[in-house]
């Protein structure tokens, strides 16, 4: 017997009797970012691993632990899996002077690679959705992304599982005064940091506070708070920002621990989380990176994304049943007799012109077999052709979810009738 195959650990088939959930979620973002002025831009799975180390950083989780990278056997260059969405998509704006005279509303879906452990809303290879507003100051254009997420939560009725998160992280001067200040304290306190903060003390000190470790809570919180160092402008931002928050009516609290896991963020930052999914509780973060498009060659600009990650909100929407059943077809073709299947087959070209899905027996079966698997499709109605249906130019319609008599109809009269009958 040949060898059976599986998918690689972390790396999960999304199979029939649940991607059409997918496809539900995935249709609502669509009409979300359509109706806030979103355009699709669509970058490539690869890109070379100095864009992901430069825009990151090199002193954070994804890129020292987590990427899955390889020299391309051709030119020996380093590329790698895209592990999250923002760098690709600055890289084309930039390679494609996307922000010449010009504002950018973008928006990706699509897969992304890292290598975690993997559990449950966490997967080596998951699917994201993320948006990136460029060219605008704010702080107007950070209100409106939480207003736009917040009204998703809405569409899909999860607002009252879900709360938002929020923290300031100020401009690249202040974070380096906070910086000084955060690795002087972090140094008194070096006999209760663990491995990893101690690793991380001098290099990306502000992730220290990020500890998830119960030991080291008290310790982080009473750290030195990265809004004690805030300047005239950022905090005027940050006032700015909350103040058109609560006018939306989104309720928020501050969490002045936010920093989030990658190195190009500054001045707002945000999460939205759930209790609902144990350990993995943000389903969608992201916030500010004003130096960023300048750091990968283009010319200064502001910007601000998030990040959702879609397997955690198909889980979220599973578990409080709000997503909608299984799609069925409105008519299954039994067809039975010679000439049959290829009568019946330009019957469903027709009734698929008029606006109706249907699905076609193919093959053999009897006519008994072929009227269970028509009921088991979950059809409204079956079309049955025969040899002496062929023969009239007519076909028998019966209804399969109701009491309703049955059908003969000519051929050229079938639409009409099911859509009469469906009304």
């Amino acid at each position: 017997m040949a060898q059976k195959y599986q998918a690689v650990k972390g790396m999960n088939d999304v199979l029939p009797a649940e991607s059409y959930q997918w496809e539900f979620f995935e249709g609502k973002l669509r009409e979300l970012l359509a109706d806030y002025g979103y355009q699709n831009i669509r970058t490539p799975i690869v890109e070379t691993t100095p864009l992901f180390v430069r825009a990151i950083g090199e002193v954070t989780d994804v890129v020292e632990k987590e990427m899955y990278t390889f020299i391309d056997s051709l030119n020996g260059d380093s590329l790698t899996l895209r592990p999250e969405g923002t760098a690709g998509t600055l890289r084309a704006v930039v390679e494609h002077n996307l922000l010449y005279n010009a504002t950018q509303k973008l928006w990706y879906m699509g897969p992304m690679f890292r290598h975690e452990r993997p559990q449950k809303g966490r997967y080596r290879q998951f699917h994201q959705m993320g948006v990136e507003a460029l060219g605008f100051g704010g702080p107007d254009i950070d209100a409106e992304i939480i207003a736009m997420t917040a009204d998703l939560w809405r569409r899909l009725g999860l607002s009252q599982y879900v709360r938002l998160e929020i923290n300031s992280l100020g401009n690249q001067e202040e974070r380096a005064a906070h910086r000084q200040a955060l690795i002087a304290y972090l140094e008194q306190h070096v006999d209760v940091l663990d491995e990893d903060g101690k690793r991380r003390m001098y290099s990306n000190p502000l992730r220290v506070l990020d500890t998830k470790n119960p030991a080291l809570q008290q310790m982080a919180n009473e750290a030195p708070k990265l809004s004690d160092y805030l300047g005239e402008a950022s905090r005027a931002h940050y006032e700015g920002w909350k103040a058109m928050i609560r006018e939306l009516g989104v309720d928020f609290v501050e969490n002045p621990r936010l920093v989030r896991g990658l190195d190009y963020y500054n001045q707002s930052v945000f999460e939205w989380v759930t209790s609902e999914l144990g350990a993995q509780g943000t389903i969608c973060a992201g916030g500010r990176y004003d130096g960023l498009i300048e750091q990968l060659g283009g010319k200064p600009a502001a910007g601000i994304g998030f990040g959702m990650g879609l397997e955690r909100v198909v889980l979220l929407l599973q578990d409080k049943q709000l997503l909608p059943a299984q799609r069925s077809v409105d008519i299954y073709l039994v067809n039975q007799g010679e000439g049959a299947a290829l009568y019946a087959m330009k019957l469903a070209q027709n009734l698929r012109a008029a606006g109706l899905s249907v699905v076609q027996h193919l093959g053999e079966g009897s006519f008994k077999s072929q009227m269970k698997k028509a009921d088991g499709s979950g059809a409204q109605f079956a079309v049955i052709v025969g040899e002496n249906e062929i023969k009239t130019g007519q076909a028998v319609i019966k209804a399969l979810r109701a009491e309703m008599d049955q059908h003969t109809v000519a051929a050229e009269a079938v639409a009409a009738t099911l859509i009469s009958l469906k009304a």
